[in-house]
């Protein structure tokens, strides 16, 4: 039987193990796989109408709650009335008033001399990235950063960066990879703010301080700790570095901000240089008008008052899901991030475990490797301010019931991982 092009390109691509592997899941457990869900109602207090259920959401990372914010609602609305759907120009060629006040208002509040908002932080890892360096430079990526620093990453070794890993977190093997790579012109180290598995926290003193002493820049993707970590929530660079006068740093404009984008933080100087060499943001297109007007708008929000109350809201949801999960005796990580997460270990019984609890009302993302490594799969919550306290408790009572049903680790099992 001869085969058409398409169907042999199907027939190779089905060869690839990251597709094996996940089909065979999808096909062993259909009922448990719980991806590419299609959502039919979003409603208050996080609850959510999926494949005909009705659940409470823990998979949302639009942590502060404003995307049902009123205010921000009408700020999309009156961007539509004001620019229509899009404004349908490359940033290279013109930008909408909108545009320019947003990098404003988010530079002000971040605390930087300027900023430059792409369509995703995605676009922006792999625009600023690979634009950031040249054959002369080095490029240095912890081994467990974003996707989309990797993927950037690989861009930039495609056009003749030299490449290097280092181990998750750690400023003495940091310390070595530069010294072995030397010489170079410049060297750029790329890190996340918030692992967003795990939810965990780089020591970003140390860091910082090894990165200064090899003459490298810091690049910090700190998307999941745009607007929910650090004073009037400008993420962890500031309050852990006291200044931006070595990092470069990433944010979110889709996730705390419940709004559209990515944006860079940087100096003037940067930003003009960026909008040259981030093909990115030239090739891109740019995030909808209506969005940006909502950005705005956020940038308020979090500059006030009443950022404290929204933040004491979701340091609480944290605290009351953190130690109700470690009462269970169970492996918790995170917990200083709105990003928590259970250990299960296996694979199949990781996606059963998310089945289990959306059967009881509640949604979380069962991840799995290769997101998380091979038989470390876990059960991500994402707490979010608008959570209400009874749906926090139901869903420790729902994970103890799944105690009950699956061996779940204990803590000693961080340990031995860690080890």
């Amino acid at each position: 039987m001869t085969h058409s092009p398409m169907q042999k390109l199907a027939h190779a691509l089905r060869q690839n193990g990251l597709i094996r592997f996940i089909e065979h899941f999808a096909e062993q457990f259909p009922d448990n796989h719980l991806k590419d869900l299609a959502v039919d109602m979003l409603g208050p207090d996080r609850r959510m109408a999926v494949a005909g259920h009705e659940v409470i959401n823990f998979g949302s990372d639009s942590f502060l709650g404003l995307d049902q914010d009123p205010r921000v609602i009408e700020a999309v609305k009156h961007g539509v009335e004001k620019w229509g759907t899009h404004n349908g120009a490359s940033r290279a060629f013109a930008s909408v008033q909108a545009n320019v006040e947003a990098e404003q208002k988010l530079a002000a509040w971040l605390g930087t001399e300027a900023a430059l908002i792409y369509p995703s932080v995605t676009l922006a890892n792999m625009g600023a990235i690979p634009g950031l360096v040249g054959r002369q430079d080095l490029l240095v990526v912890d081994e467990y950063a974003h996707n989309s620093i990797q993927e950037g990453a690989k861009i930039a070794k495609a056009n003749g960066v030299r490449l290097a890993t280092f181990s998750h977190c750690d400023p003495e093997h940091l310390t070595r990879v530069l010294k072995e790579s030397a010489p170079y012109r410049c060297a750029v180290v790329c890190i996340d703010g918030v692992y967003s598995m795990s939810g965990a926290l780089p020591p970003l003193a140390e860091l910082d301080a090894v990165a200064r002493a090899h003459d490298a820049v810091l690049y910090v993707d700190d998307a999941h700790a745009t607007a929910v970590l650090g004073r009037q929530g400008r993420g962890t660079v500031l309050d852990a570095l006291g200044n931006y006068d070595n990092t470069l740093v990433i944010g979110s404009l889709s996730k705390g901000f419940s709004c559209m984008g990515g944006f860079i933080g940087c100096t003037m100087e940067f930003q003009r240089l960026l909008k040259i060499r981030s093909n990115t943001f030239i090739f891109g297109g740019p995030v909808a008008p209506a969005y940006l007007e909502a950005v705005c708008v956020v940038c308020d929000i979090l500059s006030s008052g009443e950022y404290e109350l929204l933040q004491a809201r979701l340091r609480s949801n944290c605290r009351t899901l953190v130690e109700g999960l470690k009462n269970l005796g169970l492996a918790v990580l995170g917990g200083e991030t709105p990003i928590v997460s259970v250990l299960v270990g296996d694979e199949a019984d990781t996606l059963s475990a998310g089945s289990f609890l959306f059967e009881r009302g509640y949604y979380v993302q069962s991840v799995t490797f290769p997101a998380v490594p091979y038989h470390a799969g876990v059960l991500r919550i994402q707490v979010n301010a608008n959570h209400l306290r009874e749906s926090i408790r139901g869903l420790i009572d729902a994970i103890a019931a799944l105690k009950t049903r699956i061996a779940l680790p204990g803590p000693e099992q961080l340990q031995k991982q860690a080890a």
